[in-house]
């Protein structure tokens, strides 16, 4: 049987991107509706791939078997999400899965009371060399890791909640390669740009979040030698993204448990705190 799932927040590219792989599946779920806050957006996809435009957000609740949440603003992914925690759906939610540490806890407390498997965050994790230096770290290549260096994009004056909007690629490709949890950040702004050390048990890795531009690398550091690079950030990563979701859509288990799904948007206030303080702050622990 057919499954059937609805869009929410389709104002960025990643919305059209699932309809397009969803148009080439020759057994792919049934879209039976989009929904924006920005109209314009939910109209041209309508008119494009021919589906319905939802008047709610939580208009379809109860009627389909889950929900890919690729709104722009993370501050809207629980409330879009929060209708579709039932028993049986599935649902994508993509980066920052939401901004606030407590909305983080209860979205993914929620998703494991009621069984609900969940996919999403930054498909930069799919990325070939992301994956190798994750598995290079993983199995001493090279020996022990001594560090690391991640360089991403930063739109800080966005109006899709500013840090967040493009925060958790970077975040989530340290966590990726180096361990989910470093223990401590310190952050340091100038001239738009912020500079972040991630501090891990026995070594730090440095972030760059780099302001107004385009391109990902990726560094790690061992005892013998370092390797990485600039990263391709594109189709695969999507297609990986959205491969996991049909995955879990039709019965496949959840490649990332909750906590460390929701592990990045603690991390990302640990940041915003440490930019706001001038001093280092610890990664708030957390149990889901």
């Amino acid at each position: 049987m057919k499954k059937r799932i609805v869009i929410l927040g389709c104002e960025n590219s990643h919305a059209e991107t699932f309809l397009r792989y969803i148009r080439e599946d020759g057994d792919a779920p049934d879209v039976v509706g989009v929904y924006s806050d920005e109209p314009a957006a939910a109209a041209a996809l309508a008119k494009k791939y021919g589906v319905p435009v939802l008047g709610r957000p939580d208009e379809a609740a109860g009627r389909v078997d889950g929900a890919m949440i690729t709104a722009r603003s993370g501050s809207l992914h629980y409330r879009y999400a929060a209708p579709y925690i039932t028993p049986g759906a599935a649902l994508f939610i993509d980066k920052p899965i939401t901004v606030s540490e407590e909305e983080a806890l209860t979205l993914a407390r929620r998703l494991s009371a009621a069984g609900v498997p969940v996919t999403g965050g930054s498909s930069c994790r799919y990325e070939r060399t992301v994956r190798r230096l994750k598995a290079d770290a993983a199995a001493g290549t090279g020996g022990r890791t001594v560090g690391g260096y991640v360089r991403s994009p930063l739109y800080p004056d966005s109006r899709y909640d500013g840090f967040f909007f493009y925060a958790q690629h970077l975040a989530e490709i340290v966590m990726e390669i180096f361990g989910r949890y470093p223990e401590r950040v310190a952050a340091y702004g100038n001239g738009g740009n912020v500079t972040v050390v991630f501090r891990y048990a026995a070594y730090d890795v440095t972030g760059l979040y780099a302001a107004g531009t385009d391109g990902y690398y990726a560094v790690r550091a061992s005892e013998k030698g370092t390797d990485g690079g600039a990263l391709d950030i594109g189709d695969d990563c999507f297609r990986a993204d959205y491969e996991a979701y049909r995955g879990i859509l039709y019965g496949g288990g959840q490649p990332v448990p909750y906590d460390d799904l929701i592990a990045p948007v603690f991390v990302m206030n640990a940041i915003v705190r440490a930019l706001q303080t001038g001093s280092e702050q610890p990664v708030r622990r957390f149990t889901v």
